[in-house]
């Protein structure tokens, strides 16, 4: 049974896994890189939509070992049985914007990504699927790539079980959810 990693587009996936890669030694499966390798990508409009069926089958014919796998679709294509932890990086979507703006997102696809992590939709996504069981929530917010590794590490093990995360509250507060949401 494989370690997975998953979040939002910026909250440090691929950079943490890395990490864990080398600290337990394990291969990495990049659900994106997959995706691409099998021209399953489809832009429409200024987004890239996946066939998550077909991308599901190929994912389920490459895991035969151990592994640590990545990505924002793995609650779309990962079954339980397949896993033993998943683990959803979030982090402070005041943050994210920043990052989005220097990957060159279009102000729509910030609004959608923003949106997602505020309501914690790939959370929400991965509890659906795998249970609270085999889910750990951690916020990844201003934390080292070290410190941050060392907490996935701790949640594999089992020591730590959720990070309290509510980006929801944070907008409310602060009165900013008409700049994501339409209303």
């Amino acid at each position: 049974m494989s370690f997975v990693i998953t979040g939002n587009p910026g909250v440090g996936k691929h950079t943490i896994t890395k990490e864990i890669s080398k600290l337990l030694n394990l291969p990495i499966l990049d659900i994106n890189e997959i995706a691409k390798e099998e021209e399953l990508f489809e832009k429409i409009e200024e987004t890239n939509e996946v066939d998550v069926n077909k991308l599901e089958k190929i994912i389920k014919e490459k895991i035969f070992h151990p592994s640590i796998i990545v990505g924002h679709l793995a609650p779309y294509v990962l079954t339980s049985d397949q896993i033993k932890k998943i683990i959803v990086l979030r982090k402070n979507p005041y943050d994210l914007i920043s990052i989005y703006k220097n990957r060159g997102y279009s102000k729509e696809k910030i609004k959608d990504n923003i949106g997602s992590e505020v309501l914690g939709v790939i959370l929400y996504d991965t509890i659906t699927r795998f249970g609270t069981e085999k889910t750990i929530q951690i916020d990844n917010t201003g934390k080292s790539i070290e410190k941050s590794a060392e907490i996935v590490m701790e949640a594999i093990k089992g020591k730590i079980i959720n990070e309290d995360v509510d980006w929801l509250s944070v907008f409310s507060e602060k009165n900013d959810l008409k700049e994501f949401f339409a209303y």
